[in-house]
């Protein structure tokens, strides 16, 4: 089943409970950002409601403008020094047992960040030694040293998303590559981490061109994979060419798990961080 309307399945819960107050009070009262609202994430109600938050650290402003994205794009502020122990400690109060951090691109930067993300990781490990981290990485242009810096740090999972299929990647990304992305991929297994990626679907992707883009990880040894229903942020951004049936995201997990994937995540509402305190226990074990 395909429809351009909006289709139940879609439907999502307005932030509510105790938990999630507390969450948005922490976060504003450490001035952090979060991708959950910078890109209107629409598991944000569950999951702050649960207790849990993923962190976007260097600023709100991106470098790029990713047609898909709903963060700000433009010229940022300087990265903020105290970032790292504001975060740290926000985890701290949090209790959280595991964590999520990502970040704007920052072109404007020699490091691209890498310096800022690694010393962030370390922070978060000195100050929470029982939390397990996960980090969503940018491309930093495919430099390898650069990658290598922030898996140094030892984060338990890094994350590096294709975002879509090749063919659709020069309409979708504003600078980043589709091999390029892929590289990235590879280097962060190579670098002994846990390596994961995510692609959206609806965009006007094939069935086939899904699966050239699992075996496409595959071959960059990616560990663990999110699929997940594109949604248009705002009119401005591209709209969406057709919503998928949950059925045909079961049918795309089943297609990972049969390639290799450790892991498969995929239904309408998945997103890349989402249920990532399941991810680390199991893939850790084996």
């Amino acid at each position: 089943m395909k429809t351009r309307q909006k289709p139940d399945w879609l439907k999502i819960k307005l932030p509510t409970g105790s938990n999630y107050r507390q969450v948005k009070r922490i976060v504003e009262g450490h001035h952090l950002h979060t991708i959950c609202s910078s890109g209107k994430c629409p598991n944000m109600g569950e999951c702050w409601g649960a207790g849990t938050a993923t962190f976007m650290i260097l600023g709100d402003i991106c470098t790029r403008s990713c047609k898909f994205c709903a963060t700000l794009s433009g010229k940022p502020l300087p990265p903020d020094a105290d970032e790292p122990a504001k975060v740290a400690e926000s985890i701290r109060l949090m209790g959280l047992k595991h964590v999520v951090i990502t970040s704007v691109d920052r072109d404007d930067l020699l490091d691209g960040g890498a310096g800022h993300w690694a010393k962030t990781i370390r922070e978060i490990k000195t100050v929470n030694p029982h939390t397990t981290v996960e980090v969503l990485i940018p491309d930093f242009d495919g430099n390898a040293e650069l990658v290598a810096l922030v898996a140094a740090a030892q984060p338990e999972i890094v994350s590096h998303n294709l975002e879509t299929v090749e063919r659709l990647t020069p309409q979708v990304r504003s600078r980043a590559r589709y091999r390029a992305s892929l590289e990235v991929v590879k280097l962060i297994g190579l670098s002994g981490s846990v390596s994961k990626s995510g692609i959206m679907v609806g965009l006007g992707e094939t069935f086939e061109e899904v699966l050239q883009c699992m075996d496409d990880l595959r071959l960059a040894n990616c560990e663990i994979l999110t699929i997940g229903q594109y949604l248009q942020p705002t009119k401005k951004h591209l709209e969406v060419v057709e919503y998928l049936h949950p059925d045909q995201f079961d049918a795309f997990k089943r297609e990972g798990l049969a390639r290799g994937f450790r892991i498969v995540e995929s239904a309408p509402l998945v997103r890349s961080s989402y249920h990532a305190e399941n991810h680390v226990t199991p893939v850790n074990n084996l």
